[in-house]
């Protein structure tokens, strides 16, 4: 079942306990797919990222491979729309899975765990100038953030919510017979609120079911990824 998210204030003051303050951890962004051969030691290193504190890993499953055999039963073509933006943004005319985009801003194609870590690394030690909090009180969740100064473009923060793990057992197509372990499977991506950082931001959703939640602040293209903040 998806995760129900309603934007129940946007823009409000909703006072729910104090917001998390932690340093922002990095997102990682997997497009993957079920269908798609090349894909399960990426969806293995993801597996192993949702470990970490300091990297929010989500798995976009994408669509575009359903045609082959095997039709994904995480596929979204939200996620796939997600990604051919992505492309767009950066001048690339092509998709691929396994695709890993890291902060918004760099892309990793295929397999490369070393690349990926250096990439992690980089942006864990880059200077951030947004504070993202988040808080929980029953059904209702509360995003703040403040900003050292104001954006020329308004950025976007979005929800996510993911499921944490599910295995599933691949009957046709390239991964026939194998049965694999999906981690941190989004399940919705949605804009709530859009943010010009000139003042302190305060926003209230509704996100019923107990799935963990993330909020992102990004630049629109998508671009890069400012501030995000988890609840698990």
């Amino acid at each position: 079942m998806r995760a129900v998210l309603t934007v129940l204030l946007a823009g409000s003051v909703f006072f729910a306990g104090p917001a998390r303050s932690d340093p922002s951890p990095v997102v990682v962004e997997l497009f993957t797919s079920q269908g798609c051969s090349a894909c399960p030691p990426a969806d293995a290193l993801i597996a192993e990222l949702a470990k970490r504190d300091d990297v929010i890993a989500l798995a976009l499953h994408v669509d575009y491979w359903d045609y082959i055999g095997w039709k994904d039963i995480f596929a979204d073509p939200a996620f796939t729309r997600r990604q051919k933006a992505y492309a767009h943004a950066a001048g690339k005319r092509s998709i691929y899975t396994p695709q890993m985009v890291v902060e918004g801003a760099d892309h990793v194609v295929g397999y490369r765990p070393m690349d990926l870590a250096q990439l992690i690394e980089a942006h864990a030690l880059a200077d951030r100038h947004v504070e993202l909090g988040l808080a929980r009180q029953g059904d209702m969740v509360t995003v703040t953030a403040v900003s050292a100064e104001p954006f020329g473009e308004d950025v976007v923060l979005q929800i996510v919510r993911y499921r944490p793990e599910q295995q599933v057992d691949i009957k046709r197509g390239e991964n026939a017979g194998k049965s694999l372990r999906y981690a941190n499977i989004v399940e919705a991506w949605t804009p709530v609120a859009r943010w010009n950082g000139a003042e302190p931001l305060s926003v209230s959703v509704q996100a019923a079911g107990d799935e963990p939640i993330v909020a992102i602040l990004q630049r629109p293209g998508p671009g890069a990824i400012l501030a995000a903040a988890r609840l698990r």
